[in-house]
């Protein structure tokens, strides 16, 4: 039976996408599975859906926004995530940094997707400075100029659009989100059942 394919609606603000992604490579490795990355805009999707950042949403609520972040250090303790760090300034603007993983395609994406992860959730990179993560995307031996430039391309931006506008129709509102076939699974406590899903 051929491998199955997990999909992956992602955008480089979340920090669940970073705590997620190496427990799902540990899965992916397990079940055999690939891995296509759908980039999206989350603000985006918020707006659509009518959804918020957890601390927005939950700010009112007693002890709610509290226990997320309690959860998300369990998390981290049970993954041995500990070089995650919130990055200043967060919540961090990523429109340009959607576009240049769709500028690529493949394994190339997944791999700009994860040396991203990396720059911004453990070494702190601030993507706002373009000399920055350019220099920083260059030194992870990527074509910084060339990604640059395609995320102006007209063409491109609308991709990133439209992936939103879809992610939305199928049922997205937050991320990480991912489809196994038509199956939706949301958060990265989900992973559990994504790997029954795989493995089914």
């Amino acid at each position: 039976m051929p491998a199955k394919t997990l999909e992956f609606i992602f955008d480089l603000v979340s920090p669940n996408a970073y705590l997620a992604w190496w427990p799902m490579k540990d899965m992916l490795a397990r079940t055999g599975a690939t891995l296509e990355i759908t980039p999206v805009l989350l603000g985006g999707m918020h707006k659509l859906t009518g959804n918020a950042p957890p601390m927005i949403r939950d700010a009112d609520v007693k002890g709610k926004v509290e226990y997320g972040f309690l959860e998300m250090r369990r998390f981290v303790a049970k993954h041995g995530l500990d070089r995650f760090a919130l990055p200043q300034p967060f919540p961090f603007p990523t429109m340009t940094l959607q576009r240049m993983l769709l500028a690529v395609e493949g394994a190339e994406r997944i791999a700009l997707a994860e040396h991203l992860l990396v720059a911004i959730f453990e070494r702190g990179l601030d993507v706002t400075d373009p000399a920055a993560l350019g220099a920083d995307l260059a030194a992870g031996g990527f074509d910084a100029a060339a990604l640059a430039e395609a995320a102006q391309d007209p063409a491109i931006k609308q991709r990133l659009a439209d992936n939103t506008a879809a992610a939305v129709e199928r049922g997205a509102f937050g991320i990480p989100t991912w489809f196994v076939g038509s199956e939706m699974f949301f958060g990265k406590e989900r992973l559990g059942q994504i790997e029954d899903e795989l493995a089914g």
